[in-house]
C-alpha cells in the first residue's frame, strides 16, 4: 500500500467504528481459534482502531504481553488505553521491525485482500518469521463478492480503487501455504462482514535421523 492508501485510512480513523460492527462475529471466530494462553506473546498485524485488542481484553485470561501494529497514526490514535504490558507500534507489515520467532501466535484481520499477490506473500513471510515454530496465526480475510463489497462500502470502496486496487475479495490459502504455512482450519462466516476465517500453524523443524 502506498502513500495514498495510508492517508485514506488516516481520514476514516474516526468513523471506522461503523465498519467495526460488521467485523465483530468473524474477529470473535478468529480468537476462538487462535484461543492464545496468557503467557504467549501475540502480534496484531493492521491492529487499525484496536478491535482485536478490545476482544482480547474481553476475553477471560488474555495475554499478558499484546502488540498492536499498524501503518496508520490516525487508525492507532484512535486505539486508546490498553492493558499493562501491552502497546501499540506504529509500522508496514511487509517489515515487521520484530526479530525473529518474537512471538508465539499473530492475528491479521481485513488486511490481506487489500494488498496485492506480491505483498501478500511478503506479509505472510514476515509472519512466519517473527512466529516462532510451533506458533499459531489467524487470518480474516473478506470472503463476497465484489459488487457486494462495494456496495457495503461505497465511498471507500471507490477511493480505494485507486489507493490499493479496490476493495476486492481475495483466497489467500495458497499464499498461507506457499509462505510456509500448514493450513489447520478455515471458517466462512456469511452474517456481519462475509469473511473468511484461517487458523494456520507455523510448521516445527524436522530432526534429521542419526
Amino acid at each position: 500500500m502506498g502513500a495514498d492508501a495510508q492517508a485514506i485510512w488516516d481520514r476514516t480513523a474516526g468513523t471506522y467504528a461503523r465498519q467495526e460492527r460488521l467485523e465483530h462475529r468473524a474477529v470473535r471466530r478468529a480468537l476462538d481459534l487462535l484461543a492464545p494462553g496468557p503467557d504467549e506473546a501475540l502480534l496484531d498485524v493492521a491492529t487499525g482502531t484496536g478491535l482485536v485488542l478490545r476482544e482480547l481484553a474481553a476475553r477471560p485470561a488474555p495475554p499478558n504481553a499484546v502488540i498492536g501494529l499498524d501503518r496508520s497514526a490516525g487508525m492507532l490514535a484512535e486505539v486508546g488505553p490498553l492493558r499493562s504490558g501491552w502497546r501499540t507500534v506504529r509500522g508496514d507489515a511487509t517489515a515487521l521491525p520484530f526479530e525473529n520467532a518474537r512471538f508465539d501466535v499473530a492475528i491479521s484481520s481485513y488486511l490481506l485482500h487489500l494488498l496485492d499477490a506480491p505483498e501478500r506473500r511478503v506479509v505472510l513471510g514476515e509472519l512466519l518469521r517473527v512466529v516462532r515454530p510451533g506458533g499459531r496465526l489467524v487470518v480474516v480475510t473478506v470472503w463476497s463478492p465484489r459488487a457486494a463489497v462495494r456496495a457495503l462500502f461505497g465511498g471507500l470502496a471507490r477511493s480505494s480503487e485507486r489507493a490499493f486496487g479496490g476493495l476486492t475479495p481475495q483466497d489467500p490459502r495458497g499464499d498461507l501455504q506457499a509462505a510456509g504455512w500448514r493450513l489447520r482450519r478455515a471458517d466462512v462466516l456469511h452474517r456481519g462482514y462475509p469473511s473468511l476465517v484461517m487458523l494456520a500453524e507455523q510448521p516445527r523443524p524436522t530432526r534429521s535421523a542419526g
